[in-house]
């Protein structure tokens, strides 16, 4: 049986077995919550939260030393990842403004054992300044995650620029990175059960109410996958790339129904590469420098996620997201973006990030596990789109072809 089907299981019998105890035998409930559900619950988040700053620091230092490889560097380097953080910050825009809008936390139901206070927002230029770690060792030890973003992109940086001279280290960050993954996987695995205490834990004291603010959460996420899909990149390819979008989708929709299907942007690469090499006429050269670049780090659907996944467990625990905090969130999932690996799992654990940099409870993670595995697919068709809408201006605004082997020449 598939992960996803155990997990939808463990959804599924926590909300039945939240309900028997909330409708049926109340007087239960809190014994069993605090001896069995609350410990499962929280033996699942901790193995989420073990492995955030592990995973943030080795996948933004191994994105970074790739998209600062020299010969990469140059015109066509720098428009495509300039509208991939734009696209993704655009994103994360959308998404927080629309949640702000709908409410999709407000109504009948709190998390039980959370707590939110907003402060004051810092000014702008003090967010800023902050980002910059006095201490890199005290940041990840406090779980400062745009300190350890930045860190990570100079460490980053540095490799790419000292090339063959750290080999060595680049040999040990791959292998860091395939331990970590690994773990990913290992953690996954113990995620059903950890759903299940979890969603009864939230079912068992709130009932119907929960249920119903899992329903707004899911609409809210799939409403702004379209508009972003239809504005962002409608007005993208219209106004910059100069194609009609209808032509875009008829060309493109193999490659989104592939992505759809499989919820992996690596596993459809080399379909959505002959799609747009073959339907939209992008060349060989740019297709293979931005779509395997943009299914690396460009997670446009993956932002939304977390930006609504933000505002809603915010407003679920009865706080409001002050505009700092807004500004946090907005520079932590754009910088984050970077480093999401293609990996069942790894989706949550940076949500955990953004969240765990405002403040917020990891344990509602709970509330948006089960219907995840949908809007990753949805999201991932985002994703993938977004690369090959990249490559399309990319080919129409450059001579792009001759311009990447010239770049490639001199360097």
């Amino acid at each position: 049986m598939s992960l996803t089907k155990k997990i939808l299981i463990g959804m599924g019998l926590g909300i039945v077995v939240g309900l028997i105890f909330n409708l049926a035998i109340p007087g239960f409930f809190d014994t069993v919550n605090s001896y069995v559900f609350v410990p499962l619950g929280k033996i699942f988040v901790n193995l989420i939260k073990m492995l955030v700053v592990p995973i943030v620091v080795v996948s933004l230092i191994l994105g970074t030393a790739g998209i600062s490889d020299p010969k990469k560097l140059g015109r066509i380097g720098f428009k495509t990842v300039s509208f991939f953080l734009i696209t993704t910050a655009l994103a994360i825009i959308l998404a927080i403004g629309l949640a702000l809008i709908i409410q999709p936390g407000s109504g009948e139901f709190q998390l039980d054992g959370a707590s939110f206070e907003a402060t004051e927002a810092p000014p702008v230029i003090d967010t800023l300044l902050n980002m910059i770690p006095t201490n890199p060792i005290n940041a990840m030890a406090q779980e400062s995650m745009l300190q350890i973003i930045v860190f990570s992109i100079f460490i980053g940086y540095a490799i790419a620029r000292l090339g063959t001279k750290v080999d060595g280290i680049v040999r040990l960050i791959e292998q860091a990175n395939d331990v970590l993954m690994y773990l990913v996987n290992v953690v996954m695995k113990f995620a059903p059960y950890g759903a299940f205490a979890l969603i009864a834990t939230a079912i068992g004291g709130q009932g119907f109410s929960a249920i119903m603010a899992m329903g707004k959460y899911m609409f809210v996420v799939l409403f702004v996958l379209l508009l972003h899909l239809v504005f962002v990149y409608g007005s993208a390819l219209t106004f910059i790339g100069k194609m009609n979008p209808i032509k875009f989708l008829k060309g493109f929709s193999p490659a989104m129904i592939v992505a759809f299907s499989t919820s992996s942007s690596n596993a459809t690469l080399p379909i959505s590469m002959k799609a747009a090499q073959n339907s939209l006429n992008v060349s060989k050269t740019v297709s293979g420098f931005v779509q395997p670049l943009g299914a690396t780090i460009n997670m446009d659907g993956t932002a939304i996620m977390q930006g609504v996944a933000t505002v809603f467990i915010a407003q679920i625990v009865g706080g409001n997201l002050t505009i700092g905090q807004m500004l946090t969130v907005l520079l932590t999932a754009t910088l984050a973006s970077i480093g999401t690996a293609g990996v069942p799992g790894v989706g949550l654990i940076m949500l955990s990030m953004v969240l765990t940099s405002v403040g917020l409870p990891v344990e509602a993670i709970a509330l948006i596990l089960g219907v995840d595995r949908l809007l990753d697919m949805c999201r991932t068709t985002v994703n993938i789109t977004g690369d090959a809408v990249c490559a399309v201006i990319v080919e129409r605004t450059e001579g792009a072809n001759s311009a990447l082997e010239k770049e490639e020449i001199s360097a």
